[in-house]
């Protein structure tokens, strides 16, 4: 079964969309990051048993920085917990589901990670996590 692990928020200006998320939620972020990798600075935020993730992307070939100059500002993709990240990949992949990356590979948050594209998925990038163990 797969839980919701977060929602992803892609945004221009991370210091801005801290102070807004933390004006909407009443919390603070949890956990801040760089990832470099990727090239974006994350943050988490939670309430209650929900995850929101704010993406800055900070180069200008990151997919963050791409996503916010061709769509704007907002939700850029939901991803679901697993237990294991592996099997659920050969299971998707089965099922006809096309992945961007053809292994998991660490993300934010002590996270293995892995993305569906969002061809496959109603126009909705999903992204499968499991925690680094």
């Amino acid at each position: 079964m797969l839980n919701v692990e977060h929602i992803g928020i892609a945004v221009k200006n991370f210091s801005e969309a801290n102070g807004l998320y933390y004006r909407l939620l009443g919390v603070e972020p949890y956990k801040t990051e760089y990832v470099e990798s990727e090239g974006v600075n994350t943050s988490f935020f939670k309430v209650g048993g929900t995850k929101i993730e704010l993406l800055e992307g900070t180069t200008e070939d990151s997919a963050i920085t791409k996503f916010v100059e061709k769509r704007g500002e907002g939700i850029h993709h939901i991803a679901f917990e697993v237990e294991d990240i592996y099997a659920e990949m050969e299971r998707l992949k089965k099922e006809g589901f096309a992945l961007l990356n053809e292994a998991p590979k660490k993300g934010a948050d002590n996270k293995l990670v892995c993305f569906v594209h969002p061809k496959s998925a109603t126009g909705v990038l999903v992204e499968l996590t499991q925690e680094i163990r």
